[in-house]
């Protein structure tokens, strides 16, 4: 009855809360009204700026960026020149190679000539194109001023000095004194081919372009050169020559100039403001794009108040689910308040746990139930026919008169019970469990009249270490039963050694060994009455306190002999409270 009135207060609880179709019509419409103001009222203010601001910004945006590739390329002729006047001391066969190598990887440099104070060629390296005979007119020859300065740029024109080669060039000049202390001029041809492809391939608007002029207003580099050549266009340099870097208007004309760095090289931009009737269509679409980025800020911005309301305590359940999935056994669920459909899922859930965590307290309890049987019974047996033949054996002593072998073999069988009982603890030292193997081998020399002998090789650091016990005894058994009985002289070697995190415990024997088959047989094989605890029982029992990783493997061949390790990892004592 308290459960039918409790339902019943949570499900008028659950109507009284809003509803998420209510919420999402209320933001749809809230959207929808905002949006519309928003693109109105935005788009008549941007618009009477837009169309002159967006030609300025991509004027200067096309002359800073060809302003800085000549600057680069400046740069790069700054130091092939430093790389010149840094080798143009060494001896004549190495200056030989430096210009050699220098005309080989820089493939702009055409040709590297060294001029005395009068204009005389004294050197040239032009990478293995010949030098005329005689030059009428040395274009490549520039009487510049002496200065600190390391790059004096002649003006574009075609290197006259090679046979059946004229390249359009620059001529990089610049003086210095050589091994003798005598002035000299280092001029250097630079392929121009580049720079001038690139400047013909910038465009500003649909008919913008920009130039290359010096300092003084001379024009080094026009993509309309033949044009201003004949006089059919003129561009007034040298009134741009006394303007700072910038942006300017004069008339109908936009002019945007930067100064190359490293020399007097000036970029000049050219843009025309007609062109903002054609670009109407595209700063519309760049108007309307704006818009709907903040139409989707504003979209975010109320998208963040439903995730509040919905989405927020959505994934808030999801997370608990993913919780209980990863750890159902130790999960602890906090009711989640929400929109009404949120709360009947959260007391859906709440409910689920508390059933599914009393199901699995329950199913833990039998496992544990059902496993402390399954190790008892493995713990419990022990070979009776062991005992009886031991027993017999000590009869047989004392009736031969031989009461020292009588006495110790009594012994080694007490010891032997002792160890195996250990207070039912089912872990032990190993130190214990070796004395154990020790006590049984003992006996088992006694009955067989010393047909065979036995040997420990111990690492004594593992000695503290636990292990189950009787996992040694079983596996001796089998190599004394199966491995010795056909062989004159046997050895039983018992081999304890440590690993990183593991220990190894080994049990050799030189029997007659066995087949894989066989191998695999011994780790199948049950329990039974002649044969004790057996090979199996030892490998399940490992495996169930330590983990499928450790166990028993086998490793044995015909006629030499069978090794069986087993694996167990390093246990202190005080971790168990085991003594």
């Amino acid at each position: 009855m308290k459960k039918n009135n409790r339902k019943k207060v949570d499900h008028k609880a659950h109507l009284n809360k809003i509803s998420l179709s209510t919420i999402m019509t209320t933001l749809v419409i809230g959207i929808i009204l905002f949006a519309v103001i928003v693109v109105l009222v935005t788009l008549i203010k941007i618009y009477q700026v837009s169309m002159e601001q967006s030609a300025v910004t991509s004027s200067e945006q096309a002359i800073a960026q060809v302003q800085n590739t000549i600057t680069d390329y400046t740069e790069d002729i700054g130091e092939i020149m430093e790389n010149i006047r840094d080798n143009i001391y060494m001896d004549e066969k190495a200056k030989n190679d430096f210009f050699s190598y220098l005309l080989k990887i820089h493939t702009d440099v055409v040709s590297v000539v060294v001029y005395d104070t009068n204009g005389n060629l004294m050197n040239c390296w032009s990478g293995g194109f010949e030098l005329k005979d005689k030059v009428i007119r040395n274009l490549s020859y520039n009487k510049v001023i002496e200065s600190d300065m390391l790059l004096n740029i002649s003006t574009p024109h075609v290197n006259s000095l090679l046979k059946g080669y004229y390249p359009w060039v620059v001529t990089i000049s610049h003086y210095m004194k050589d091994s003798k202390g005598e002035k000299i001029q280092i001029a250097m041809d630079i392929r121009f081919s580049n720079i001038a492809n690139y400047i013909d391939d910038v465009g500003i608007g649909q008919h913008g372009y920009c130039f290359i002029m010096d300092g003084s207003g001379n024009i080094v580099y026009h993509p309309q050169q033949q044009l201003i050549n004949s006089g059919l266009k003129k561009e007034n340099t040298k009134e741009l020559a006394n303007l700072e870097d910038g942006h300017y208007t004069k008339s109908n004309v936009m002019y945007t100039m930067y100064t190359v760095e490293n020399c007097d090289w000036r970029v000049v931009g050219v843009s025309y403001v007609d062109e903002l009737i054609t670009s109407k269509v595209t700063n519309m679409i760049q108007i309307v794009a704006v818009l709907l980025v903040v139409v989707l800020i504003v979209a975010f911005v109320i998208g963040l108040f439903i995730s509040r309301l919905i989405s927020r305590p959505a994934n808030r359940l999801a997370k608990a689910m993913s919780g209980f999935e990863s750890d159902a056994e130790n999960f602890k669920y906090t009711h989640i308040n929400g929109t009404r459909e949120i709360a009947a899922l959260s007391d859906s859930f709440e409910h689920m746990v508390v059933q599914i965590q009393s199901l699995m307290e329950k199913v833990r309890q039998e496992e544990i139930s059902l496993r402390k049987t399954e190790l008892n019974a493995l713990q419990s047996q022990i070979n009776p026919h062991f005992l009886y033949n031991t027993l017999d054996s000590i009869a047989w002593m004392c009736e031969e008169h031989r009461s020292e072998e009588a006495v110790e073999m009594v012994s080694s069988l007490a010891k032997l019970f002792r160890i195996s009982i250990s207070k039912g603890h089912e872990l032990i030292t190993l130190e214990k469990e070796l004395q154990h193997a020790e006590s049984y081998l003992k006996i088992q020399k006694y009955r067989y009249k010393s047909q065979f002998s036995y040997d420990f090789n111990i690492d004594e650091a593992c000695l503290s270490y636990l292990c189950n016990k009787i996992t040694l005894q079983p596996i001796i058994e089998n190599a004394i039963y199966h491995g010795l009985d056909m062989v004159d002289e046997g050895i039983i070697t018992i081999e304890v050694s440590g690993q990183e995190e593991d220990i190894v415990l080994r049990v050799i024997d030189n029997g007659v060994g066995m087949a894989d088959e066989q191998c695999n047989e011994i780790l199948q094989r049950e329990t039974s009455e002649k044969t004790g605890i057996g090979i199996k029982n030892v490998n399940d029992r490992i495996k169930i306190y330590f983990g499928d990783q450790y166990g028993v493997t086998i490793k044995s061949e015909l006629d030499v002999g069978t090794e069986i390790s087993i694996l167990i990892p390093k246990i202190q004592e005080d971790r168990y409270g085991t003594k």
